[in-house]
């Protein structure tokens, strides 16, 4: 899409899970490169750095309350946004716990949070929304180069890693599914962040990363089928 044509008809992003941290800095980015930006927060009673980020946008970034481990306020968001078509639906979602247990022991009930929140919810939300985007757009979500099974070398983060490979899988079988389509399919390994998620230690700021994820998600718009990709650009091995 050209810039004029950018002008006279603004794209529209819909990112899930965009309160703060990647997901805010992403909405950001794409505001400032003409979009029109549909953000979610989890907390509908909360202030965040989204809403601030939509009061200064001239009615260009819409806040919405989605909690993606409820699938009820998955399909309310899907009526509220029937009149619109997407260009892209992004999903980024991530928690951890037990970074440094083995997965044998890990509980019950913390497996089952970490693999909820970062495999099925968002393929819920995926399912749930995709017929609002355009035939030619794109539907992502927030991987991990952690993912990778080839590139687990060192272990430590186990559920972790095993809830980013299992949305892999998970994408993979929804592309597939929608082998027909024209759309673009993206799981999106961002690196280490400094971000709530990241941590302190992280090697790299949100202005250092997001405008490369942008760029790499951008650019494959019109290019159908699904990549794994870092925010180089390059594919990540499954």
């Amino acid at each position: 899409m050209s810039s004029a044509d950018a002008d006279r008809h603004p794209p529209t992003a819909l990112i899930v899970g965009a309160s703060r941290g990647l997901g805010h800095a992403m909405t950001a980015e794409l505001l400032g490169r003409g979009w029109n930006v549909i953000g979610t927060v989890r907390d509908a009673t909360a202030r965040t750095p989204l809403h601030d980020l939509a009061d200064r946008s001239d009615g260009r970034v819409r806040v919405e309350h989605l909690d993606i481990n409820e699938p009820a306020q998955s399909a309310a968001l899907r009526e509220r946004l029937a009149h619109r078509e997407l260009d892209v639906l992004f999903v980024n979602a991530g928690t951890t716990n037990h970074e440094q247990t083995p997965i044998g022991a890990v509980p019950t009930a913390d497996f089952v949070e970490v693999m909820l929140t970062n495999a099925l919810s968002p393929m819920r939300v995926v399912e749930t929304l995709e017929d609002l985007v355009s035939a030619t757009g794109l539907i992502g979500a927030m991987s991990s180069g952690q993912g990778s099974i080839t590139n687990n070398t060192t272990g430590s983060r186990e559920v972790y890693r095993g809830s980013k490979a299992a949305l892999n899988m998970f994408m993979r079988s929804f592309a597939a599914r929608r082998a027909e389509t024209r759309r673009a399919f993206v799981l999106m390994a961002p690196g280490w962040i400094r971000t709530d998620l990241g941590g302190p230690d992280a090697p790299f700021t949100l202005d250092e990363t997001v405008p490369k994820i942008v760029d790499v998600l951008l650019s494959r718009l019109g290019k159908p089928g699904l990549a794994y990709l870092d925010r180089f650009g390059r594919s990540v091995p499954w």
